[in-house]
């Protein structure tokens, strides 16, 4: 069978036999994929760094009936930070399983991985607030899966100053008059909103080159966390790792 190269991600890795790795990759062309590494468990194996959860490289691959089989890979980075704290290795493996949850095979994915791949970077590498890093990736994601909220004016009456409501129900920011018959309002500062507006506009490559003072991060982490929990019916706890 003819062979492919694939860029990807592992998003997961499981033992395989006696040596062998079945891994769940994400790619931006074919979407999620279940691959095989023969041998990546021996010890002196090219594939054992590059089949790590977490690594993002270059796959020589071919595709069998069910699943991919994984010849050679170039590893272009494997987020060493992540795997020696602890606080960052939790943040990550908690997007990790969102990512999991809402990408298929053959779908397009380059904008969630570029994003997936954007986030791992800063956990890894800066020293940004995680509950910030979390509530942008959360957000953004939303952005990409459909659901992005209307940072320009109230939802309802197009007013375009004084906006001081987030509406989980109606998708945006609200006024003070529109918001009265919305109980799924949350009350949020001029911080907070600019926050929103940027993360959800903002380039993919400057959505993490801003912070907020800890009052407004309270609000944030608040709005992005139920909005997120809402749009997609189920509730996400960042949950202890042992």
């Amino acid at each position: 069978m003819a062979n492919v190269k694939v860029n990807g991600i592992i998003l997961s890795e499981h033992n395989l036999g006696d040596f062998d790795k079945m891994l769940t990759m994400l790619t931006p062309g074919v979407g999620k994929i279940s691959c095989v590494a023969k041998g990546a468990r021996r010890p002196k194996s090219a594939l054992l760094a590059g089949t790590q959860m977490f690594c993002f490289g270059e796959y020589l691959m071919y595709k069998g009936t069910n699943t991919y089989h994984i010849n050679s890979v170039e590893p272009i980075e494997i987020f060493y930070n992540l795997r020696v704290d602890l606080d960052k290795l939790k943040y990550a493996v908690h997007i990790n399983k969102i990512v999991q949850d809402v990408t298929h095979e053959n779908q397009n994915c380059y904008q969630i991985l570029q994003l997936l791949l954007n986030t791992l970077y800063t956990i890894s590498e800066t020293d940004k607030n995680l509950d910030l890093v979390l509530g942008i990736f959360k957000l953004r994601l939303l952005c990409l899966l459909g659901f992005a909220p209307n940072v320009k004016e109230c939802v309802n009456c197009k007013e375009e100053e004084n906006l001081q409501y987030f509406s989980l129900k109606d998708n945006g920011f609200k006024c003070q008059a529109c918001s009265k018959q919305d109980t799924s309002c949350i009350t949020i500062s001029q911080s907070t909103l600019n926050a929103i507006k940027f993360t959800v506009t903002a380039p993919p490559k400057k959505i993490y080159s801003f912070n907020i003072k800890e009052e407004s991060l309270e609000e944030f982490k608040l709005v992005t966390r139920l909005y997120f929990n809402e749009k997609l019916e189920k509730e996400y706890k960042l949950e202890d790792l042992f």
